[in-house]
């Protein structure tokens, strides 16, 4: 993640863009990615609350909901989209961006629909995020400056299928209508960039 705009320092246009009420809610069950995000996030003005699982997560919402939030899909106990949820249910002017290692187009619209404004796929830098959190409606999204290749979204929605199978490779294999040593030895690799 880089912070290439502002040098980590906040700038009276970063502000303005936030609006008055600055309070960011950040889900993600990554620690380390997690608080790098919520440093470059409050050096540029935002006030931020940190969650680390589901549980965590809506608990916070409920107590103070957040006028911006940052949320990953896939955590330890559960699905972000259930943070969504509980935030819409208390605050509908909410903007929340929606995170995940695993892109894919079903989870994109359950996401929308539910209430988030964009979806990012991981990894993310503070720049997009930032940008994503304060667009304004109407706006032309930039698109990526290097968008996943074609084998990475292959692996990707290998790896989500894979994990809706809990991690057993004859069923995933069945689903993905393919031979189970072909998933195997896709298993086996590193992800492609």
């Amino acid at each position: 993640m880089t912070d290439k705009s502002t040098g980590g320092q906040s700038t009276q246009s970063d502000a303005e863009l936030i609006g008055p009420d600055r309070t960011l809610l950040i889900v993600d069950d990554d620690g380390p990615f997690l608080r790098r995000l919520a440093r470059a996030m409050e050096a540029r003005g935002f006030t931020v609350e940190i969650a680390e699982s589901v549980a965590e997560g809506i608990a916070k919402a409920k107590a103070q909901p957040p006028k911006h939030a940052v949320i990953d899909l896939r955590l330890g106990d559960g699905s972000g989209l259930d943070v969504i949820e509980a935030i819409r249910g208390r605050r509908d002017d909410t903007r929340m961006i929606m995170l995940t290692g695993y892109g894919n187009i079903a989870t994109a619209v359950n996401a929308v629909k539910l209430g988030a404004v964009d979806y990012l796929s991981k990894p993310a830098d503070a720049d997009d995020i930032f940008s994503a959190l304060v667009q304004r409606s109407g706006e032309r999204v930039e698109p990526p400056e290097n968008p996943m290749s074609a084998d990475r979204v292959r692996w990707e929605h290998i790896q989500r299928v894979y994990e809706m199978c809990e991690r057993n490779v004859s069923e995933t294999a069945r689903r993905l209508n393919m031979h189970r040593r072909t998933l195997q030895r896709i298993l086996a690799k590193r992800a492609p960039k």
